[in-house]
């Protein structure tokens, strides 16, 4: 006997390093971007521009966000991390309860340990609550290795690719990955990382018997750096305009973000973002193949479908790239959540942490959420119960931690300077106010404190 259910279903699709405004519906996004599939989870749920990443860097990001809990707590403060093996993630907890539990692409919770398995099944995939894994290699892991290490880099061997590839991944990081390396893929679309992923992912939807429900974690290598789209994505951004970096005289800033300055021209940084743009319109292309695939099992009404990011990416501004401080471009990503019972073509203003999603998914599954968790679930504000979510959001890393109002950021920089940024009249963070302003700081300095206290128990 065949039995069906209809508890809903979860598409949760992350991408790596896509900063907030790189989005179709953000006014500050290139008018040149073509992103259709993520306007239309826009128009059919609810946006939230204000959330903002636990740890601003892979590893740590998405521990956090299995586990709910701030990265801080189990240790992982920089990309060196593994998810602790006593620690419960919501994963396990959706299998306990009945759901299929897929990934396909990126995991990161055990980043050091270098193989992923032939067909991406290592066995702790499966301590992690994965019941269908398939965990691939990020483009530099998969780049680095002469031979296969995971089912990305197995596929471009069968293919013929692999030498290629990897050869090509050792010059750019040769020549700096950011100054030399943005140029076009060796690879053709077909066989480009997130067509890849977006490919199996799709076939995990078509395939997937219907006699449970599942949560699907599909997680995106792109459009992190080296900005090396396929030649078809690349061609159609060689002439875009594009936004100008945030240009910063540095001064109020720590020394350790004053020596990750990049030397590059207006032009270079441009090329950087029209690859950029071109490695995110591939992404869409392979949502929107996920999405008919939903439509073509009938299941799309009965699918809840998220969407965000682990980082963001500084592209230029401040003279910075990539991720690992607490600026906006890395600290926030984009969000879009839609589904059964969702009110579309809404924005939500609130302050929300990535972790959030860890409760919000279970809540939504109908599942009970973890206990003791830092996280807290949005689905109040999903049912338009609340307009309001956190007074704040926090995030630290190895040498920083940050807290980030409606109105004010302070990141306390250990050894360094601290500073603070009004975000009404400075959202650029130009001018560093910490010494004039030294009440907010003594405020804001508390509130971080006691959130950092209280979530290790210590209150």
């Amino acid at each position: 006997m065949t039995r069906k259910t209809d508890r809903p279903n979860v598409l949760f699709i992350m991408s790596d390093q896509h900063r907030y405004d790189y989005l179709e519906t953000d006014e500050n996004a290139p008018t040149a971007l073509n992103t259709p599939n993520l306007r239309r989870l826009a128009e059919q749920g609810v946006s939230f521009p204000n959330c903002t990443v636990n740890a601003p860097v892979c590893a740590p990001s998405r521990i956090a966000l299995a586990s709910g809990l701030q990265p801080s707590r189990v240790g992982a403060v920089d990309n060196g991390s593994f998810l602790p093996p006593t620690v419960p993630t919501y994963y396990q907890q959706l299998r306990d309860h009945g759901y299929r539990v897929g990934c396909v692409g990126k995991l990161d919770l055990a980043k050091p340990d270098g193989y992923n398995g032939r067909y991406g099944d290592r066995p702790r995939t499966y301590s992690w609550g994965f019941t269908h894994p398939e965990e691939c290699e990020g483009k530099m892991h998969a780049g680095s290795s002469v031979t296969p290490i995971g089912p990305y880099t197995h596929y471009l061997q069968e293919k013929g690719m692999l030498k290629a590839f990897h050869e090509d991944y050792q010059k750019r990081s040769g020549g700096g990955w950011i100054k030399n390396g943005s140029h076009d893929s060796v690879l053709s679309t077909e066989d480009f990382a997130d067509t890849y992923i977006g490919r199996r992912a799709t076939e995990f939807i078509e395939n997937i018997p219907d006699d449970f429900p599942w949560h699907m974690f599909v997680s995106f290598v792109g459009p992190h750096d080296p900005f090396d789209p396929p030649t078809e994505y690349g061609d159609k951004y060689r002439h875009a305009d594009m936004p100008p970096a945030i240009a910063d005289n540095m001064d109020g800033k720590p020394e350790w973000i004053k020596r990750r300055v990049v030397d590059v021209s207006p032009e270079e940084i441009a090329v950087t973002r029209q690859q950029y743009c071109a490695a995110t319109e591939l992404i869409d292309d392979q949502i929107g193949e996920m999405l008919r695939a939903l439509e073509q099992r009938g299941v799309l009404d009965n699918t809840y479908i998220i969407y965000s990011s682990d980082h963001g990416e500084m592209l230029g501004d401040h003279g910075l790239y990539t991720k690992s401080v607490a600026y906006e471009a890395s600290l926030r990503v984009p969000l879009l959540i839609a589904g059964p019972g969702i009110a579309g073509n809404r924005i939500s203003e609130s302050l929300v942490e990535l972790i959030d999603l860890n409760p919000t998914i279970c809540d939504l599954a109908g599942v009970p959420v973890l206990p003791r968790i830092d996280a807290r679930s949005i689905a109040p504000v999903l049912r338009g119960e609340t307009g309001t979510h956190r007074s704040e959001t926090v995030s630290a890393l190895r040498n920083f931690r940050c807290i980030r109002t409606a109105t004010h950021k302070l990141i306390e920089n250990y050894s360094d300077v601290t500073e603070l940024y009004d975000l009404e009249s400075d959202p650029s963070e130009l001018h560093n106010i910490a010494s004039s302003e030294r009440e907010i700081v003594r405020t804001l300095s508390g509130r971080l404190g006691r959130r950092f206290r209280s979530e290790l128990g210590m209150d």
